[in-house]
């Protein structure tokens, strides 16, 4: 057994590193948010620049596994954890800059922004790989529900505290003023997760040469774990799961703008119906994962549960199409965020778990290739959400429809979806069974 597995995580250490995923998500979300609203308002560039840089901050993230791989070798995960938040902090710093730069230098501003997403995607990769891996590693299972909650929350946290103390900051706007702010919250964000994670690993000292030498390369890493029939099938739950997850994000706001007549202060409202739904049900899930033991087969209960209810909820918005005004479209935007919290919250659990369950100190791998997975879900799922609607409205030659028929689609994911969750547990449950102890050798054989 590893150093890594030998204590584990108490409420406190799991409280410091959910402090790291609220840095980190203070850097994404000025990256990803605001200077996307900069670019696109204040510099009256196209709104494809913006979003091909966020595209190009998740394809890095097709390295996590690597990423995963290197703090596995290495035996630490601390290193990988303060270098990758240092690293996004640096990106989003010269994110700040290319934008100020874009103004007035169009092809330099725009080759800094390349290199400063590519950045911010090699952070966020190689500090959140390594941070699931050390919970994986470290979290006892009675604690992994609520554990999964805390640091999701306190990401979500830090996307809220950001934006909300940075929109004042803001005021009256400027360029130099964007990037003072922007590189003062980076500074912070790195300093406060450097400090979180010191000495949370414990004293566990790095894998020596030796060892390391011992350890499957990268390419072998993961082909083991791609050759495990339900890491496979679990890669698979969770492209199909974060799909579905989202690619709503960019239509339920015009949709409900024009089937229900909302303003755009109204549909920014409904969004925030949404989120508090989310955290509603990370709660729900955290409470009753907690009370059931934090057992793997109570996550997996969860996680399908969520992703039937999901599907559910999304079906009811194919009818308040149908239906329109006199239809509860405030509830049914609340039981999508519930739904879509407790599947979230659980699924991650359960990856946790599976992590935990494989070889001692390839948690990284794991915990890479789903997060990869998870990457190349929410690269696509807003885009092909919109590709669809646009598709279908010049199918159709309605709006309304073509939205419904997005919430059809994500519905259907999350069936599918739950199938596979479903038929993941029953593989479990019939390795489970089975006699622990030597085969009995029939009379004659060999």
């Amino acid at each position: 057994m590893s150093p890594a597995r030998a204590t584990p995580l108490g409420w406190l250490g799991i409280f410091r590193l959910g402090l790291v995923q609220t840095a980190l998500g203070g850097i994404v979300v000025l990256t990803t948010s605001t200077l996307n609203r900069v670019m696109v308002v204040e510099l009256l560039l196209p709104a494809t620049l913006p979003g091909a840089l966020v595209a190009l901050h998740y394809a890095v993230q097709l390295a996590r596994p690597g990423f995963g791989h290197g703090s596995d070798v290495s035996g630490r995960r601390t290193p990988w954890i303060v270098g990758g938040m240092a690293v996004l902090a640096s990106g989003g710093v010269l994110a700040a800059l290319a934008t100020a730069l874009l103004a007035e230098h169009a092809l330099a501003g725009l080759l800094l922004a390349v290199l400063a997403f590519l950045l911010i995607g090699g952070g966020v990769g190689s500090a959140g790989t390594a941070l699931l891996a050390l919970l994986a590693a470290r979290v006892e299972d009675r604690r992994r529900a609520a554990a999964a909650t805390i640091v999701w929350m306190m990401m979500i946290l830090g996307f809220a505290l950001t934006a909300g103390i940075v929109g004042r900051l803001l005021e009256p706007f400027s360029l130099a003023r964007l990037v003072a702010i922007t590189s003062g919250v980076c500074l912070f964000a790195f300093l406060l997760s450097a400090v979180a994670v010191l000495g949370v690993e414990g004293p566990g000292r790095p894998r020596p040469a030796v060892e390391r030498a011992a350890q499957p390369r990268f390419r072998s890493a993961l082909a083991e774990v791609w050759a495990d029939h339900e890491a496979r099938r679990f890669t698979i739950f969770v492209f199909l799961s974060m799909l579905a997850y989202s690619a709503q994000d960019l239509v339920l706001e015009p949709f409900a703008g024009l089937r229900f007549g909302l303003s755009p202060g109204a549909t920014t409202r409904l969004s925030g119906i949404q989120h508090a739904g989310v955290l509603a049900g990370m709660i729900l899930v955290a409470i009753g994962g907690t009370l059931g033991g934090g057992r793997p087969a109570t996550l997996r209960l969860w996680t399908i549960g969520g992703c039937l209810a999901s599907a559910a909820a999304l079906a009811s918005l194919v009818v308040a199409g149908w239906a329109g005004p006199p239809f509860p479209l405030h509830g049914a935007v609340f039981a999508l965020g519930v739904a879509n919290g407790a599947f979230a919250i659980a699924a991650i659990g359960s990856m946790m778990a599976l992590a935990g369950e494989g070889r001692s100190g390839g948690e990284g791998v794991r915990m890479g290739l789903w997060g990869a997975a998870q990457a190349i879900a929410f690269a696509l799922g807003g885009f092909l959400g919109t590709v669809v609607a646009d598709l279908g409205r010049l199918a159709i030659g309605s709006a309304v429809p073509a939205y419904a028929l997005v919430f059809a689609l994500e519905a259907l994911l999350f069936l599918l979806a739950a199938r596979l969750a479903a038929t993941i547990a029953a593989a479990r449950e019939e390795i489970a069974s089975r006699p622990s102890g030597p085969l009995p050798v029939a009379s004659g054989g060999r």
